[in-house]
């Protein structure tokens, strides 16, 4: 720290996440002289150590941090680069059991990604401002802190949690960021500064990707790989936020709503589909046959046969995505809805119905499940369906044939599935003649 900084200047670096309160003049704290010594390194390897110890799933990403000593960060934070910037006065004021806790916390925002969904954030939403990048940040940390103390870890006085903010436990950094709202006056958030590593916006301090101990980005995913393979080897020993991240990591979300339109569009787009022949334009081929009339193929909208399964094994919020999928079918098919019909089926066919609105549509069930009678009511009716969409969970017997026609299945996600009176019962998956795509 350069000659001249006053206390004051040095009280308004310390992070409320962590940090003790601001020292009222007089107190010990102030007598800091501002020419202390350099940074601990031995007391801050020893606080990873114990984060370790207490984590050790996250021991690969919290060995792979590289140290930078820095009198221009509050108090510990991370870039996307994997560098983590220390403030001497922070660490020489902290216990070491709470660096601990503040190692853990730092690492997590970088295998959590939270630099590269804030950015997301910021282009899909416009938020540009200092203020929006700072309840990124704040939102980043409830998810973080939600769950991450205690089980050796202590934690660090003003730390921010979803309860200290009014907010529910458990949610991601984007539910977060909707749900509070940044008050700037508000003491202890204004000065919070977990670095780009948190929120995306390099800092003045920060080395930049020319500077030396970076991780490129393939090492930065053989760090997440590791630590996922870990939390995923020993479930039980990571709390329920980080065996979710673990997941994810191993089998990515995919974005089901698109997948399902490209789906449905590939299958109406096809040979055959919304094809006929008609004597209303003759075939050019008629000028070389005199006295033969001959029909052309014109095409037509397809028409669709959407069979939702309302056995009792569906929720009602899967019906009412159910609904919103049959809308963004007519869409797809041009806003014919007269091209559409809806058939509800749990061990029996309903009643087919042409669709006018997704509101307007009767979802009638709620008994057991066996799909092979809404695929004979679909093919039955007339005129024949190009495309039958299902909308299941999959808990169903299914045609042995292959229908006439393409088919997509719209598959709700199940995480377990089982039947009480027989433990080894393993529902027949969807024919192998079917798109499939799972849905949530």
């Amino acid at each position: 720290m350069s000659a001249g900084v006053t206390p004051l200047d040095v009280g308004k670096r310390i992070k409320a996440k962590v940090a003790r309160p601001a020292p009222e003049p007089g107190d010990a704290a102030w007598q800091i002289e501002p020419q202390a010594g350099r940074l601990d390194l031995e007391k801050l390897y020893a606080a990873r150590l114990q984060a370790v110890r207490a984590r050790p799933y996250l021991a690969t990403a919290l060995f792979a941090l590289h140290l930078v000593e820095s009198w221009q960060v509050p108090t510990m934070a991370v870039d996307r680069y994997w560098r983590c910037y220390a403030s001497p006065l922070f660490v020489e004021r902290t216990p070491v059991e709470d660096l601990a806790s503040v190692w853990v916390h730092e690492v997590s925002h970088l295998l959590r990604d939270h630099h590269g969904r804030s950015d997301r954030l910021a282009r899909d939403l416009g938020m540009t401002g200092r203020d929006d990048r700072l309840r990124m940040n704040i939102a980043a940390d409830c998810e973080i802190n939600d769950d991450a103390f205690g089980e050796g870890l202590v934690t660090p006085v003003g730390a921010l949690t979803p309860e200290r903010l009014h907010l529910p436990e458990g949610q991601l950094m984007e539910d977060y960021l909707r749900g509070f709202v940044f008050d700037p006056r508000k003491p202890g958030l204004a000065w919070l500064d977990c670095g780009s590593g948190a929120d995306g916006v390099d800092r003045p301090w920060e080395l930049g990707p020319e500077g030396a101990a970076g991780l490129t980005p393939q090492e930065r995913d053989a760090v997440r790989f590791r630590v996922a393979e870990g939390i995923r080897a020993r479930p039980g020993d990571a709390p329920a936020g980080w065996r979710r991240w673990a997941e994810e990591a191993f089998h990515p979300p995919q974005p089901w709503r698109q997948l399902l339109g490209a789906a449905l569009r590939s299958a109406v787009s096809g040979p055959g589909s919304g094809g006929d022949y008609s004597y209303g334009r003759p075939a050019r081929r008629s000028t070389g046959l005199p006295g033969v009339v001959l029909p052309s193929l014109r095409r037509r909208p397809p028409r669709v046969s959407v069979v939702i399964d309302t056995s009792g094994s569906v929720s009602d919020d899967e019906l009412g995505s159910a609904l919103l999928e049959v809308a963004a079918i007519g869409r797809a098919v041009g806003g014919r809805h007269d091209q559409v019909t809806v058939l509800s089926c749990d061990a029996a066919a309903q009643t087919v119905q042409p669709i006018c609105r997704a509101a307007g549509i009767s979802l009638i069930g709620g008994g057991g499940t066996d799909l092979r009678t809404g695929f004979a009511a679909a093919l039955r009716t007339r005129p024949q369906p190009d495309v039958v969409v299902v909308l299941t969970d999959g808990q169903t017997p299914w045609p042995a044939v292959a229908p006439s026609c393409r088919t997509v299945v719209g598959l709700f996600r199940r995480p377990v599935r089982y039947n009480e009176g027989n433990p080894d019962y393993r529902p027949d998956a969807p024919p192998t003649w079917a798109r499939v795509v799972t849905i949530g």
